[in-house]
């Protein structure tokens, strides 16, 4: 077990955000943390890499106690904070010697070689940080919080303000690095999680609301909804098809196709077969939509 938290509060005066949040980490899973501004977010990874006291609860990364432990998880935590804080006036080498020097590296020349490649920062590698892009300067960010081998890597927004491009290789790289250590990462861009995260954990007015493997999340249906595609070929009325039962609204978009929308903890395809067969109609399309991970993130976290 990579990260596990219990009970975990935090209070900011009479402000409460974290609220008895509990959930673990696997070693060698994806995990995105997701949740509006002001949910947690940020908070929880603070706790976790030990800048910021918990109020209540424990706890501990890699086995070591976040309180107890804390330089032990600092050597096993690589952390990017959400706003990355780097020394713009230093030159990319020379920021990742400093950065190696207060880890105590060995072979330090050698592991800045790997982190410059492993990161992509070949072509801009002697520059000073403050002439790099904000694409690159992630990348900066990244080779600091990796250089020193972590196994678990926390990472606060990683993509914020990035062009598409930028998005697509920070991307690529977290799920090269995921292949090898534990990943914690929070973000607003759903397909981001769609694409990286193995498993994902929203929170929501500090309060955990969902915890569940990303394909599960993504099939999740609030209030048993179901939203249908169809095309007959023959024509039919709106009156007619809400006569099915659990279906709510009926749409014609053009021709004989129709969206159907149904809340029912049965599955309306049957039902919508039995109504064409008995109005003696064929089926030429039928097709049912999976509600996207950013419209259960809405439901989830509308209250």
């Amino acid at each position: 077990m990579s990260i596990k938290v219990n009970s975990i509060s935090k209070l900011y005066g009479k402000q409460l955000a974290l609220d008895d949040v509990s959930f673990e980490v696997n070693s060698g899973e994806i995990v995105g943390f997701l949740g509006p501004n002001g949910a947690g977010k940020s908070t929880m990874m603070k706790i976790l890499t030990c800048f910021i006291p918990q109020s209540s609860g424990t706890a501990s990364v890699c086995g070591f106690d976040i309180v107890e432990e804390s330089l032990e998880v600092r050597k096993n935590v690589g952390y990017l904070p959400e706003h990355n804080p780097l020394y713009t006036e230093m030159y990319i080498k020379e920021y990742l010697e400093f950065i190696a020097g207060l880890h105590h590296l060995k072979n330090v020349k050698q592991r800045i070689a790997e982190m410059i490649e492993m990161t992509g920062l070949q072509v801009e590698q002697k520059k000073k940080i403050g002439a790099l892009s904000k694409g690159y300067r992630q990348r900066v960010g990244l080779a600091q919080a990796l250089i020193h081998d972590p196994k678990v890597l926390i990472l606060d927004e990683p993509t914020t303000g990035l062009d598409p491009n930028q998005l697509t290789e920070i991307r690529n790289l977290i799920k090269e690095i995921g292949k090898q250590k534990t990943v914690m990462l929070s973000t607003h861009i759903m397909q981001e999680v769609e694409a990286v995260c193995d498993r994902v954990i929203i929170v929501n007015n500090g309060k955990i609301v969902a915890n569940d493997i990303t394909s599960v999340l993504q099939n999740y249906q609030s209030q048993n909804k179901q939203v249908i595609t169809i095309e007959f070929d023959k024509q039919t009325s709106e009156a007619e098809l809400k006569s099915i039962q659990g279906v709510v609204q009926a749409v014609n978009s053009k021709g004989n196709v129709w969206h159907i929308e149904a809340n029912t903890d049965k599955d309306i395809r049957t039902d919508i077969f039995q109504f064409a067969v008995k109005n003696e109609m064929a089926v030429l399309t039928l097709n049912k939509e999976e509600q996207k991970l950013e419209d259960v993130f809405k439901e989830l976290t509308k209250k």
